[in-house]
């Protein structure tokens, strides 16, 4: 979600009002730096990839909560769910992602980013959030988004590079940050099901009005506006302050749009960086 160096510095930032830090705050949040390397594709490829293991793993364990938070049970999961989830993630770094048409490519990235991000928690289980999983180099980093998990086409990739050196460059599409899971509460929900390339625009899109529409996403309450701190380290992506507004309200269901009509900036933005284990107010 957040380069990892940075990320005590954004957190201990949230707790200020939003007005004239907003700016500052992006500064530290990891930019789009494109690795050229994974700009190759075939968009006449007709290459498939079997996600069917994920969609098993997502099936059994994904628990949808009364709050509108999915949340997972690592808890149960049986070794041979742990060993398929394995083999799952060793298959998908034997695709030739160059090999793949954009949309397959999108999908291959967001499902590798979800499976690493469970198998992650799985390894280091018990833990209360996804950043004390201290893996990432560096003296001052913490969480595991800096560490190499995974040897795709012959190079070692982190959460990070997924993230923000090829999904957010080569796509350029705000609707990544409601894909890639972090395992947290604040994140936007873990995708019950795998993204797939025929269905790629109507899951990105039904992922962004599930996160907009709750309140983790974006809350009005006493004229004030209060929004993800996703739209404030990534504003860029949204087009800036005004852009996140446009974005806001074009994925706003009735009642948040009615809600969004007189706000003409954000007052506040909250992020809750809590495992989204099961059993935690479900």
């Amino acid at each position: 979600m957040t380069d990892p160096l940075r990320r005590g510095v954004l957190v201990g930032l949230a707790a200020l009002p939003l007005a004239g830090i907003s700016s500052f705050e992006a500064l530290f949040a990891p930019r789009a730096d494109l690795w050229q390397r994974w700009t190759r594709h075939d968009p006449a490829s007709s290459v498939r990839i079997d996600h069917g293991p994920w969609a098993a793993f997502l099936a059994r364990y994904v628990r949808p909560g009364d709050d509108g938070i999915n949340r997972v049970a690592y808890g149960q999961v049986t070794a041979a769910d742990r060993a398929a989830l394995e083999a799952y993630l060793s298959a998908l770094a034997a695709v030739p992602v160059d090999g793949l048409n954009r949309d397959r490519q999108m999908a291959f990235w967001i499902n590798l980013y979800n499976a690493l991000t469970v198998r992650l928690i799985l390894d280091y289980a018990p833990k209360e959030s996804i950043r004390d999983i201290d893996i990432s180099p560096g003296l001052f980093s913490d969480g595991p988004w800096g560490r190499k998990l995974v040897r795709v086409a012959g190079e070692d990739v982190s959460l990070n590079d997924i993230e923000h050196r090829i999904l957010r460059p080569v796509w350029r599409d705000p609707r990544v940050h409601y894909a890639v899971n972090c395992a947290s509460l604040g994140c936007p929900n873990l995708w019950p099901e795998p993204f797939r390339a025929g269905d790629l625009a109507a899951q990105l899109d039904a992922a962004a009005r599930a996160y907009v529409n709750h309140p983790r996403g974006a809350r009005v309450h006493g004229g004030k506006l209060t929004v993800s701190s996703i739209y404030v380290w990534f504003g860029g992506d949204f087009g800036g302050g005004a852009g996140v507004l446009a974005h806001l309200r074009r994925y706003a269901g009735e009642a948040l749009l009615k809600d969004l009509a007189p706000i003409t900036g954000i007052a506040d933005h909250a992020y809750d960086w809590r495992l989204n284990a099961a059993g935690r107010g479900s």
